[in-house]
């Protein structure tokens, strides 16, 4: 069997992670992340474990009326590495504006799922950030 075949899609995990989170299936969301996965929100705690993750996920959604993530883009990086720019949209449960952020997701994978994720708002920072790490990686 060649290392193409076996080698996982992990732009596609991670485009199937996004749509399970955008119809609330926190279990499919969670199943992308190996179970002791770390996820740095930076200014909001880290979450660790798989779930711990979905935990957070629940509560984060709980508090919006309406939540969708549009995926920019998903790149493949190489050496276990993806970078992801992805746009969220969101009204909190009783408001009536919509909140729209635009941010950065650097993923670290091992046998095909997620063990650290971190996020960021500075999406050009981050995509040096990604490709450096990639590099040291491989």
């Amino acid at each position: 069997m060649t290392e193409e075949a076996t080698t996982p899609d992990l732009v596609e995990i991670q485009r199937r992670g996004y749509e399970a989170v955008n119809r609330r299936d926190f279990d499919t969301a969670a199943s992308i992340y190996a179970p002791d996965a770390v996820w740095d929100m930076r200014e909001l705690g880290m979450f660790e474990g798989r779930a711990a993750i979905r935990g957070f996920l629940e509560d984060w959604f709980a508090a919006y009326e309406a939540y969708h993530i549009e995926a920019e883009e998903i790149l493949d990086l190489g050496s276990g590495v993806t970078f992801a720019v992805i746009v969220e949209n969101a009204r909190l449960v009783g408001g009536r504006g919509e909140v729209r952020v635009r941010q950065a997701q650097i993923g670290v994978w091992a046998r095909g799922a997620v063990v650290l994720v971190t996020n960021g708002t500075n999406v050009e920072k981050a995509r040096a950030a990604a490709e450096r790490l990639a590099e040291s990686r491989g």
